[in-house]
């Protein structure tokens, strides 16, 4: 590497600032919670910083599983477990939606061509020109 690029893992640190222990509570079917409590660089709990929580599951596409996850908000685990529900459905519904979006965006990128215009390669003649 030469001495003008910079190596990107000059550049790796830990956020002491931003430190969370992360518990995992499954009921070994469908739900996973995340639950993050904030803490100092030394371990202890950080009272100044919510706790947060993170919903996740995996639903079946055609393409195989896909995992879903969402932010809860709630002030405890038993909170998180019943907004579980309504926060992978909304999150269902934005990747719906994201996906729906992606399409409308492919779909405007077709170039379609004008009525009387022969497609490149010739059309349906399987690429042969007609002279």
């Amino acid at each position: 590497m030469s001495q003008n690029q910079r190596n990107p893992l000059d550049d790796l640190a830990v956020d002491a600032a931003n430190l969370y222990r992360e518990d995992t509570f499954t009921d070994l079917q469908t739900a996973t919670i995340r639950r993050l409590t904030p803490v100092t660089a030394d371990g202890a709990d950080d009272p100044s910083r919510p706790v947060l929580f993170v919903a996740g599951t995996q639903l079946m596409s055609q393409s195989g599983p896909l995992p879903v996850n969402a932010e809860v908000e709630a002030k405890d685990l038993r909170e998180a477990i019943a907004k579980f529900p309504d926060a992978i459905r909304a999150a269902v519904q934005r990747l719906v939606e994201e996906a729906r979006e992606m399409q409308r965006r492919e779909a405007s990128r077709l170039i379609v061509p004008g009525a009387g215009q022969i497609p490149p390669g010739g059309g349906g003649l399987g690429g042969l020109s007609l002279r």
